[in-house]
C-alpha cells in the first residue's frame, strides 16, 4: 500500500466524523481485458477529482481486497466443469476470507490484488452453516495490510460500502445503508438459517460474494453473501465472522451449537391458542431424535382447524435473555453459546412458567 492509502486509513476515523449522514454466488469471469489495458496508460494526477470521505474509505481498503478465480467448479445444472469469480479481502498477513459458495467445488483457486499481482491459494477450511471459507496466499503484496473486523454493533442507517468484483469488474465500490440488522436467512428447503445478518441497500451482485461491507472507519461490518433486486443485499455479520474465521484457519472446521428443535414466532394466533400471557417467544413445534432437546423439550401439535402449534413449549428466555423471536435465539446461539455449554431455558408449559437445562450438542455435517 502506498504512503496516501496508509495516511488516509489512518484519518478515517476522523472524516467519518465529518460526514452527514437470490446468492450474488461466484460470476463468470469476464473475458474482455479492458481493464487491465487501461492501468498501463499514464495518469497526470493533477486531474483527478478531489473525490469524497467515500473515496477515502475505498483507498484505503481497496488494496487488501482481491477478485478471486476458481476454476473446476462443477455446473449444478449440466454438471459440466465451468469458471467462476467472486470476492475476498485479507483478514491477517496471509488468510483471505471470503464465502463457502464461491469456493465450493473448486480444484484451483487464484487471487488477484488491485495492484494486477496473481497469486495462488490453498483452502484452509469452509463452514457451510455461515457460507464462510478462508483461503491461505503464497503471495500478499508489500505494504497491504489486513481488514480489520468491527467489534461495534451495525445499526439501521449507518453508512457503508460494499467492495468487490461485480461481474468481474474489479475494485467496485457501491454506497448504501445499513437496513436492517439481526437478520436470519432461510435456506430454500428451511433446512436451516443463516443467523445474525446484515441488511444493507447497497448494489450486491454476482461477483460481489465474500467481499466485504464496511463503514466510514474502513472496518468490516460483514462478509456479503447474497443479493438480488429491489436494493436489498445481506452480508455474515463481523461478529459471526469473528468467531468462525479463527477455527476455519486453526483447525480447518467450525463446530455450531445445535439444540435439536424445529421452531415458529409466537405470533397473535399461537399465543390465543396455547392460553400465553403475552405475544412474544418461540414455540418448539419439532423436537429431533437423539439431540440435546430430546427428552427435555415438548414439541407441540396442531389443531385440527388452522393448524395452529398446541401444547409444546414456548421458549421466553434463554439465560436470563429475553427471546422474542426465533431470530433473536439464533443470534444468541450462535455467538453467546458453544457445543458443551447448558443453558437455562425459560419456557411456557402446560399454562405455566417453568424452567428447565439443557446442553447444547453440535450441528450436524451436512449429508
Amino acid at each position: 500500500m502506498n504512503e496516501s492509502r496508509l495516511d488516509r486509513r489512518g484519518f478515517l476515523s476522523l472524516a467519518g466524523t465529518g460526514l452527514v449522514g437470490a446468492v450474488a454466488g461466484c460470476a463468470e469471469p469476464r473475458t474482455d481485458n479492458s481493464v487491465s489495458e487501461s492501468r498501463s496508460r499514464s495518469i497526470d494526477r493533477d486531474d483527478i477529482a478531489d473525490g469524497s470521505t467515500f473515496t477515502d474509505v475505498y483507498e484505503a481498503v481497496i488494496d487488501s481486497v482481491t477478485q478471486i478465480q476458481v476454476a473446476g467448479v462443477s455446473d449444478p445444472d449440466t454438471g459440466e466443469q465451468r469458471r467462476g469469480q467472486g470476492s475476498g479481502f485479507l483478514v491477517d498477513d496471509t488468510h483471505i476470507v471470503t464465502n463457502e459458495h464461491v469456493v465450493a467445488g473448486g480444484e484451483t483457486i487464484d487471487l488477484q490484488y488491485i495492484n494486477g499481482d496473481w497469486t495462488s491459494t490453498r483452502l484452509v477450511g469452509t463452514d457451510f452453516y455461515t457460507d464462510l471459507a478462508v483461503l491461505e496466499a503464497d503471495h500478499v503484496p508489500d505494504g497491504t495490510t489486513p481488514l480489520s473486523l468491527s467489534t461495534e454493533r451495525p445499526v439501521v442507517g449507518q453508512q457503508v460500502l460494499a467492495i468487490g468484483n461485480p461481474y468481474g469488474l474489479e475494485g467496485t465500490a457501491t454506497q448504501g445503508i445499513v437496513s436492517g440488522v439481526n437478520r436470519t436467512l432461510d435456506m430454500p428447503d428451511r433446512s436451516f438459517s443463516f443467523s445474525n445478518v446484515v441488511q444493507t441497500d447497497a448494489a450486491v451482485n454476482p461477483g460481489n460474494s465474500g467481499g466485504p461491507l464496511v463503514n466510514l472507519d474502513g472496518e468490516v461490518i460483514g462478509v456479503i453473501n447474497a443479493g438480488g433486486a429491489n436494493n436489498i443485499g445481506f452480508a455474515i455479520s463481523a461478529a459471526m465472522t469473528a468467531r468462525v474465521a479463527p477455527a476455519l484457519i486453526e483447525r480447518g472446521e467450525y463446530e455450531h451449537p445445535y439444540m435439536g428443535i424445529g421452531l415458529e414466532t409466537v405470533d397473535r394466533h399461537i399465543a390465543e391458542a396455547n392460553g400465553l400471557p403475552e405475544m412474544t417467544g418461540v414455540i418448539v413445534t419439532a423436537v429431533v431424535d437423539g439431540e440435546a432437546a430430546d427428552g427435555v423439550l415438548e414439541a407441540a401439535g396442531t389443531s385440527t382447524d388452522d393448524r395452529v402449534p398446541v401444547g409444546g413449549d414456548v421458549i421466553f428466555a434463554i439465560d436470563g435473555e429475553p427471546i422474542p423471536d426465533r431470530h433473536v435465539l439464533s443470534t444468541y446461539l450462535g455467538l453467546e453459546t458453544s457445543p458443551g455449554d447448558t443453558i437455562e431455558i425459560e419456557c411456557w408449559r402446560d399454562r405455566s412458567e417453568v424452567t428447565v437445562s439443557l446442553t447444547l450438542g453440535s450441528r450436524p455435517p451436512i449429508e
